[in-house]
């Protein structure tokens, strides 16, 4: 290459310009004493310049002051790492004399240190990093609103953020500007602020509008209030519809079975909470070999926990009907008080087997998070999937009940079983396989309540009463009677849960019930014609 050709000088230029932008962002020794012997104000003010223009010593010595890493020795100021001193402007390795002196933090300059950093992170953190930092400025902006936490907003805007991220850091944005001096920012942050449609911004607005003077910014401060406790209201009522609708799917779930053992069969099986409880064992199992064997494929453990699950309790119950039930159909008393020592058995089982203490069961990644709708209505997406897994198991067992041969068979028998077996059908078989389906059902409730919950030997006894209220208000041997009974309760647990407290909510759903059953004993939907 020819000295001092053009193309020498483009490099040189090049290189000069990299090198003098690298210096004026580069932090200086007059930032790191400001920072270590200023005042409250001057040291928030350094932070915030730091933070709009950071570079990777300046980020290290704010990290290093909220965490209480600094000290300051004569005119030099020193970052610790594991009791090892180094020059914040250098990395030098320095000797800590005994004139060092800790620098301190009070609560604002550790309000304004979080913010600055938050504002670091969010410029090419991961997904979740951003996340943690939006809403860590969001937090503060809210709590102080400062001008000077406006450069290190936007510079974290300028850049690639993930969308709820971004959402945060805008209202954040927006709290920092309603505290402006000019009457359009504080007009058009009212007007944003309000259409975030979250509880977070309702105190802002309220404090704002005590002091707001500007007759415009008013107005829009009482219009964006409106409309925000009109979405929160019916987000409100939206978000105890959806768990009440939650509570219901899981209800019916736990009924489902019961449905088919008790109302189809009349066998009151007082071990129908414990089969629950064997199918979210499996489950366990299953995530466990997962776990071990199939890393690769863990987050898929649920499609094969889901037959294991209804395998595994379908199997206790068909061991169950032959070799005790069998005994004492006819014979209600005596099937209770078996059938309740089986439960007690099955509880000491796995306690013997597995421990007394509880097991976790960890969401797939594809069950994890939540979609949020109207800006604060949260759907957890466990939740969401388990109305749906209600929906296709009921689906299915009607299917079963009402289209296939064994549903024929299930249901010739419990209506008239000298008939049924004068026409050849095996009734003793035909009791196993439908006590074995309503078992397997059970356990198909307990995989899903292991997905949102821990897995204990005494889950099944937080749901054997309730399945049984269910299976009783809907109407004995009607699955249709099952899914109003379970999703009804759900509904009214959950909306009086939100006036009157969860204990009260339980007390009023029993007498409900009590009342119901007396005027009603049949249940919502009766036996009619032959099949009564």
């Amino acid at each position: 290459m020819r000295l001092f050709s053009p193309s020498w000088w483009s490099a040189y230029l090049c290189a000069l310009w990299l090198l003098t932008s690298s210096v004026a962002h580069a932090l200086t020794a007059e930032q790191a004493l400001t920072l270590a012997r200023g005042d409250s104000d001057e040291r928030i003010a350094t932070i915030n310049a730091i933070a709009a223009k950071p570079d990777e010593r300046g980020a290290a010595l704010l990290s290093a002051l909220g965490e209480g890493r600094v000290r300051v020795q004569g005119e030099q100021v020193l970052v610790m790492i594991n009791d090892v001193a180094s020059d914040a402007l250098t990395g030098t390795a320095l000797t800590l004399g005994d004139s060092a002196e800790e620098v301190i933090v009070n609560n604002r300059i550790r309000s304004a240190l979080a913010t600055a950093l938050a504002g670091i992170e969010l410029v090419g953190g991961t997904p979740e990093r951003q996340r943690a930092a939006a809403l860590t400025l969001q937090r503060t902006s809210f709590d102080e609103p400062d001008a000077d936490q406006l450069p290190v907003i936007e510079r974290a805007l300028a850049a690639d953020l993930v969308a709820d991220a971004r959402q945060n850091l805008e209202l954040a944005q927006s709290a920092v500007l309603l505290a402006s001096e000019d009457a359009a920012q504080r007009l058009a942050a009212a007007q944003k602020l309000g259409e975030a449609r979250k509880a977070i911004v309702r105190p802002l607005l309220l404090q704002r509008m005590e002091s707001e003077s500007d007759a415009d910014v008013k107005s829009a401060l009482k219009s964006a209030l409106a409309d925000l406790d009109r979405s929160l209201t019916i987000s409100s009522a939206l978000g105890q519809a959806f768990t009440g609708i939650s509570l219901g799917s899981i209800l019916l779930l736990a009924a489902l079975g019961l449905a088919i053992t008790y109302g189809l069969m009349g066998v009151i099986n007082m071990a129908h909470g414990e089969l629950i409880m064997i199918g979210a064992y499996a489950t366990w199992l299953v995530q466990s070999f997962f776990r071990e064997a199939l890393p690769g494929l863990f987050d898929w453990y649920l499609l094969a926990a889901l037959p294991v699950a209804f395998l595994a309790s379908a199997a206790v119950g068909a061991l169950m009907e032959r070799s005790v039930i069998r005994y004492l159909y006819g014979r209600p008393l005596e099937t209770l008080l078996a059938t309740w020592g089986i439960s007690l058995l099955l509880m000491q089982m796995v306690r013997s087997l597995f421990g007394a203490q509880n097991v976790g069961v960890e969401n797939p990644v594809w069950m994890s998070g939540s979609v949020v709708l109207m800006g604060n209505l949260t759907l957890p997406w466990n939740r969401i999937f388990i109305i749906v897994f209600a929906a296709l198991v009921l689906g299915g067992v009607a299917l079963l009940i009402a289209r296939t041969r064994l549903g024929l068979f299930v249901r010739g028998v419990t209506q008239n079983r000298p008939i049924a077996a004068c026409m050849g059908v095996n009734t003793a078989r035909i009791d196993t396989y439908a006590f074995a389906l309503g078992s397997g059902v059970a356990g198909l409730a307990g995989c899903a309540l292991s997905q949102i919950g821990n897995v204990g030997p005494d889950l099944g006894q937080n749901y054997i009463v309730d399945s049984f209220m269910v299976v009783v208000l809907g109407g004995v041997g009607q699955l249709a009677g099952t899914v109003y009974a379970a999703l009804g309760l759900g509904l009214l647990n959950k909306f009086i849960e939100g006036q009157a407290g969860a204990v009260l909510a339980k007390i009023a759903v029993l007498v409900f019930i009590i009342v119901f059953i007396q005027k009603r004993p049949q249940g919502i939907f009766a036996l009619k014609g032959r099949e009564a």
